[in-house]
C-alpha cells in the first residue's frame, strides 16, 4: 500500500467529529496525485453525504456547467481532486447548512495538498475555503470575485454554485461575461 492510498484510508475512516455530525462521519473527498485541477469547497450537503459522490446535486450540476466540463471528466480524480474544507455533512441551521466542522482541515487539508504535485489551477468556492487559501482579506465575497484576476492563472475565488445564489448571480452579471469564459478556457488548456 503506498502512503497516499494509506492516507486516503485514514480519511475515509476518520471520526474526529462523529459525535457533533448529525447523520454520522462519511468524509466525502475525490484525490489522485495526478489531478490537475482541485475544487477547494465548504462542505458536503445531505445529498452528497447520502450518495458519497462529491457535487452530487444541484451545486455540482452549475459548477461543471461554470467548467465547461462533463461528468466523466469531473469525477475523474486523475484530472479533478475534490477537498472541501470540511468533509462531512455538518448539518442544517436555520439558513441552510451548517459551516464546515473546524476539525478537517487542521488534520488533513495541509497533508493532502502536499500529494497533489501536478495542480495548475485551484478553484476556491465560498467564504470558509477562500478564507483558508487567502487569508482572512477584508474583502466581501462579491469584491474577492471581481478581483480574480489579481489571484488568475493560478487560483481562482468563486462564489459557491448553490441555488441559494441565484440572487447573488442574478445581480452580479459581470461573473458569468468575464470571469466563466476565462475559466473555461483555462480549464480546457489543461485538460487538453
Amino acid at each position: 500500500m503506498t502512503a497516499f492510498t494509506q492516507l486516503l484510508d485514514d480519511v475515509r475512516a476518520c471520526t474526529l467529529c462523529k459525535d457533533d455530525l448529525p447523520l454520522g462521519p462519511r468524509p466525502v473527498i475525490q484525490l489522485h496525485p495526478n489531478a490537475r485541477i482541485l475544487i477547494a469547497g465548504q462542505a458536503p450537503g445531505i445529498r452528497v453525504h447520502k450518495s458519497g459522490k462529491p457535487f452530487d446535486d444541484p451545486s455540482g450540476n452549475r459548477l461543471r456547467d461554470w467548467m465547461g466540463i462533463t461528468k466523466e471528466t469531473f469525477y475523474d480524480p486523475k484530472q479533478i481532486a475534490i477537498l472541501p474544507m470540511g468533509f462531512c455533512y455538518p448539518g442544517t441551521g436555520k439558513s441552510g447548512d451548517l459551516p464546515p466542522r473546524p476539525e478537517c482541515a487542521p488534520e488533513w487539508r495541509k497533508q493532502l495538498l502536499s500529494k497533489l504535485k501536478n495542480l495548475e489551477l485551484t478553484l476556491i468556492l465560498g467564504t470558509y475555503a477562500q478564507t483558508y487559501h487567502y487569508g482572512k482579506t477584508g474583502k466581501t465575497l462579491t469584491e474577492l470575485v471581481k478581483n480574480w484576476k489579481h489571484y488568475w492563472p493560478k487560483t481562482l475565488p468563486l462564489p459557491h454554485p448553490s441555488p441559494r445564489n441565484n440572487l447573488w448571480l442574478k445581480k452580479n452579471a459581470w461573473f458569468e461575461k468575464q470571469v466563466l469564459p476565462a475559466l473555461r478556457k483555462k480549464i480546457s488548456t489543461i485538460l487538453s
